[in-house]
């Protein structure tokens, strides 16, 4: 478990934050609430200032702070008057998915020498990507308590549209699992766009 208010990478749902539908499918479709909501960052503490006008760590997602000029996407002229949801789906910066409406994010800087294991999982996707940092949200759904067993992991995951699960060293592929009887008891229908 974890010490803090927020999901800290431990029992955290991941998600790519430079896919501009992620934000979508991550409320839609696996935390099952309505669309606007926002997503966190983790990001390495050592690029933090690539990404964020952030001046000191923030290793338990309690601050916010704005996405850095040189990564916003010009906002049209008549943006202020757009609807809600199209200024939500509007391009707003290269790493969309955790890019809130007004250019900020909650962030939460992650130390090497505080949490390797998922320290080295950024990294890894940024050796892959160009991009050290990944979305994280809590492991769990709309009205539902955050994950505390493997039970409940697997349990939430094949009840969900998530694609893997990971526990300890051990990688669960949606495809390859058996058929799961139970879905969640949402009202997803109604947070649809």
């Amino acid at each position: 478990m974890e010490w803090g208010p927020r999901s800290l990478g431990n029992r955290s749902i991941l998600g790519d934050p430079r896919n501009r539908e992620m934000q979508m499918t991550l409320n839609q479709k696996i935390k099952y609430r309505e669309s606007f909501r926002p997503f966190a960052p983790s990001v390495l503490a050592e690029d933090c200032d690539k990404y964020f006008e952030l001046a000191t760590p923030s290793p338990y997602m309690l601050f916010v702070a704005d996405v850095v000029k040189s990564r916003r996407n010009k906002l049209p002229d008549n943006y202020e008057k757009l609807p809600l949801k199209d200024k939500l789906y509007y391009l707003r910066s290269d790493i969309p998915a955790i890019t809130h409406l007004d250019f900020s994010a909650r962030i939460q800087t992650v130390h090497k020498e505080t949490n390797l294991k998922y320290w080295t999982l950024i990294d890894q996707f940024k050796k892959l990507t160009g991009y050290g940092l990944l979305i994280n949200t809590s492991f769990n759904v709309r009205g539902e308590p955050i994950v505390c067993s493997p039970d409940d992991a697997y349990r939430c995951f094949m009840s969900t549209e998530m694609n893997y699960l990971v526990v300890n060293n051990s990688i669960f592929d949606k495809t390859k699992q058996p058929p799961w009887p139970k879905t969640m008891e949402t009202e997803k229908a109604k947070y649809l766009d």
